[in-house]
């Protein structure tokens, strides 16, 4: 019977999961997040946690949370000229709520606006300053009449939890790499639903088979959502040897990939090499301590080997944290694409060993164990036995199959390979 073949996802597998979570209002807490968990948790299994307001999270303290049902200015006809119910982003998050009349004058303090692109809405929020606004285009504030307007916020800031979720898929060993995303943003296709996307069908593809490593997958309100997992994992994060924070993963750009702080742990080594010889345009940028989650894996006091892959990355694009980063804005080919980097990253980190030669002293006499019989008739035989030497060379412990790929110039996999066959002749062990 012939083994099932694991089913890749396709970009438009992606796209339509991208559709279904791009309308809910999601911020730091709040039903919009467990919404979005609900749909995620449809694709694969998800363990959500509930932390309470006022809970410390090392230096932060988790918030009230914010839920919102209404909002809107009306014009004095009782037209509603922004309006919530069109899109989420038309409410600075977490908004206060407001119930008044007041005059154009006083209200244009409260509006948000991008003068530079006028038909544009800026996503804008007030997290931690209690405050109430409006975020509309420059285009429809230009056309209000002076007058008096209606001014209704209906939400809600009381005690409550912050959510996020986990997925783990089991490895051969306990050692995790952990895949983060952000779910708080509202209306925003490509920041992040797209990130979001991208990591639920590479948890389902993982699950499919049994990698080496142990992969923690977190879904997270930005910022406090990845201080409180590490405040709540304080004690067990030495488990997590590598980690990759997915977001920016489906607009037209080519790919960028940040390096963790450290700037040479082997999850930058890594993505480095599958981008380079996959000859995809891409770009590598240094670590900053600003962008998204990997600054807080990276802070000084874990400094984990957590590095960023977006395309065009955060604040890059002009659509960045607007209304025109919506579903047009993404593609399922970028998707798809992202999620090909994603996939081969870690295949080729699960297969990075290091090994040990059981026969150092002179070079080990491979023909009479059938190993060049073996190359026989292969297109590339020549390369599979420099692979073979060059494995023996470096199996030192020292070494792993990267090292012996960088530094012999052979494709990773065929490197690979000839470990595998030198592993199943005693020659080498892991």
């Amino acid at each position: 019977m012939t083994e099932a073949q694991p089913v890749t996802a396709t970009g438009e597998d992606l796209y339509k999961l991208v559709e279904r979570l791009y309308p809910l209002c999601r911020s730091i807490t709040g039903d919009g997040v467990r919404a979005t968990l609900d749909i995620v948790g449809e694709y694969i299994p998800l363990q959500v946690h509930e932390v309470p307001t006022g809970t410390q999270v090392l230096d932060w303290t988790v918030p009230q949370e914010w839920n919102i049902r209404d909002a809107y200015v009306a014009d004095a006809t009782g037209r509603r000229v922004v309006d919530f119910a069109a899109s989420s982003l038309h409410v600075l998050g977490y908004s206060v709520p407001v119930s008044a009349t007041m005059p154009l004058s006083e209200l244009r303090s409260h509006l948000h606006t991008l003068p530079e692109h006028p038909s544009w809405v800026p996503y804008r929020t007030s997290y931690y300053k209690p405050e109430w606004g409006f975020c509309l285009a420059q285009e429809t504030l230009d056309a209000l009449p002076e007058g008096d307007y209606e001014v209704r916020v209906d939400s809600t800031l009381a005690d409550g939890h912050l959510t996020y979720a986990e997925h783990v898929v089991p490895g051969q060993v306990e050692d995790e790499v952990i895949v983060s995303c952000h779910v708080c943003h509202p209306s925003l296709a490509n920041d992040n639903m797209a990130g979001v996307a991208v990591a639920t069908f590479l948890a389902r593809e993982l699950a499919e088979r049994t990698p080496y490593y142990t992969y923690r997958f977190l879904f997270a309100p930005g910022t406090i959502g990845a201080i409180t997992w590490l405040a709540r994992n304080k004690e067990r994060v030495d488990r997590v040897k590598h980690g990759l924070v997915l977001a920016c993963a489906g607009d037209p750009g080519s790919l960028t990939y940040k390096r963790s702080r450290r700037g040479d742990a082997e999850i930058d080594r890594v993505l480095r090499h599958v981008l380079e010889a996959s000859e995809r345009p891409h770009r590598i940028n240094e670590f900053t301590p600003y962008g998204y989650d990997e600054r807080q894996f990276c802070s000084p006091g874990f400094d984990l080997g957590v590095g960023s892959l977006t395309r065009t990355p955060y604040a890059g694009y002009p659509e960045y944290h607007t209304s025109a980063d919506d579903l047009d804005f993404v593609s399922p080919e970028a998707m798809a694409d992202t999620l090909a980097v994603c996939r081969e990253a870690f295949a080729l980190l699960d297969r990075n060993r290091r090994y040990v030669n059981l026969s150092p002293y002179g070079e080990p006499q491979l023909g009479r164990r059938g190993l060049y019989d073996a190359l026989g008739g292969r297109s590339d035989t020549q390369q599979a036995q420099m692979a073979m030497l060059w494995v023996l060379s470096l199996s030192d412990g020292e070494h792993g199959l990267l090292d012996v790929a960088e530094r012999s110039g052979l494709p990773f996999d065929t490197v690979a390979a000839a470990a595998d066959a030198l592993r199943g002749a005693g020659l080498i062990e892991a």
